[in-house]
């Protein structure tokens, strides 16, 4: 029985803590690709390290669980700023603008799966990214109520023809410049009850090791240089970002287009896994302008990312 606990100890105290390099990874500020792909889960390694930490208590392995609480303040450390970002305090009595944001995943056709989660969000604004062909054919259909667009394509393959859409029930008033720059990101400019609001639907590429390194990092340099060639108006930057906020690429977002993520649990990715053991790579970013009043998720549109439904007002400066 000693041999046993010994042993299991040994293995124990190994896995939790593989786990907690997930949270140094997060914490450790380094950008580099090795450190930023770890960076990305510190979330549910929480989970993991969580639930192994209590089968060590019941097996009453004492050394692996004081590791494993080591373990679980480590990664709760890195995942909190992703939970708990600042919200700006809003201005009383000002009206709330809500938006729908969402990758409907290029080779979904479950468009009436997306038309439904359209519908109970009942959002004022659409962010919409990956939309394929067949919700393109029904873009009407989809669309219904908002009949104010802006869109931007591009050809990623034989039949992999994306597009990344703002919509809105409000009027826009400007159309913000698509670009050759490498990123895929529609902007339009949105007159709302609380102003006009530089609306951005943005689709970053994958991470590495999925790409190339430096295609995130390139895409949010041409995504600032677009806000700045905008007008002078609150900002909104959301889709799939393909990172957590507290990553190499939120923190990107946050020091050069001075933005703030929303909170960012429950998770967004993958759809398949519940809620509360996902990630986050589907971002809602507002200028400090602007406060946010809630984050939700919406219901599912047939991808394997969830939307996200968030609602805003004017900020107290």
């Amino acid at each position: 029985m000693t041999l046993f606990k010994t042993m299991a100890n040994g293995l124990a105290i190994l896995a939790l803590a593989g786990l907690a390099t997930f949270g140094v990874a997060a914490l450790s500020g380094i950008g580099h690709r090795w450190v930023d792909i770890l960076a990305q889960f510190p979330a549910p390694a929480l989970l993991t390290a969580v639930a192994a930490t209590a089968v060590c208590l019941l097996l009453r392995l004492w050394p692996a669980s004081v590791v494993g609480a080591i373990a679980c303040l480590i990664l709760t450390v890195a995942a909190w700023p992703q939970w708990t970002p600042p919200r700006g305090a809003p201005v009383p009595d000002q009206p709330i603008v809500r938006l729908y944001s969402a990758n409907l995943w290029v080779f979904n056709t479950d468009v009436e799966a997306m038309r439904r989660s359209i519908v109970a969000a009942d959002a004022d604004i659409l962010v919409l990214v990956e939309v394929g062909d067949a919700p393109a054919g029904r873009i009407d259909e989809l669309l219904a109520g908002y009949p104010h667009r802006t869109a931007v394509g591009r050809m990623r393959g034989p039949g992999d023809h994306a597009q990344s859409i703002v919509a809105s029930r409000y009027p826009i008033v400007q159309r913000l410049p698509d670009r050759a720059d490498g990123l895929s990101a529609a902007g339009a400019v949105v007159q709302t009850p609380i102003g006009p609001i530089n609306v951005f639907a943005v689709h970053l590429t994958r991470p590495w090791p999925y790409q190339f390194q430096w295609g995130q990092i390139t895409q949010v340099m041409a995504l600032t240089e677009r806000r700045l060639a905008a007008p002078d108006n609150p900002v909104i930057a959301a889709g799939d970002f393909n990172s957590v906020s507290t990553a190499r690429i939120g923190k990107q977002i946050q020091a050069d287009m001075n933005l703030i993520p929303a909170p960012g649990w429950p998770g967004t990715w993958p759809s398949q896994a519940p809620a509360f053991a996902g990630i986050t790579i589907d971002q809602v970013y507002r200028s400090p302008d602007l406060a946010l009043i809630t984050r939700r998720l919406g219901l599912a549109t047939g991808s394997d990312h969830r939307p996200v439904v968030t609602e805003f007002t004017l900020a107290a400066r």
